[in-house]
């Protein structure tokens, strides 16, 4: 059996609950799994104004132990899996403030995923925003 999250998903925006200043007029996410257990997650969009944009993939190790985030020095991830429809990760810093965290869960028919997300944007301004995709 393919695991749930694994695939691309389209966002809903109809059924999302935007940040102000998050506001994306299409969106793509798509995970990948590899042989260890661990998830490589890509996301690319259009925002509200037209223009393309691209988060920077995210790799997502749902074991419990703080992992360095590549290019982000000072800060580590920690993703657990509670259960098998569901991933949560957490950005730290080094002084273990919460920098970030993310909650994504696969409905029981494997057709939506709910993304319940916050933190701080690259302008320094805290967002909290849940977003629904469906799976492509």
């Amino acid at each position: 059996m393919s695991d749930p999250f694994v695939g691309t998903w389209t966002l809903n925006p109809a059924r999302s609950v935007f940040d102000a200043n998050h506001k994306p007029a299409r969106a793509t996410m798509r995970w990948e799994l590899d042989d260890e257990g661990s998830f490589a997650l890509f996301a690319a969009g259009v925002d509200a104004k037209g223009a393309p944009c691209e988060e920077k993939p995210q790799r997502l190790r749902p074991d419990g132990v703080a992992h360095p985030i590549d290019g982000l020095p000072g800060l580590t991830s920690v993703t657990t899996r509670p259960n098998g429809h569901t991933i949560r990760a957490e950005a730290r810093r080094e002084d273990g403030s919460l920098a970030g965290e993310g909650t994504y869960v696969v409905a029981d028919d494997g057709r939506t995923m709910t993304a319940t997300t916050k933190g701080v944007d690259s302008q320094l301004r805290p967002f909290t925003q849940q977003t629904v995709w469906d799976r492509t």
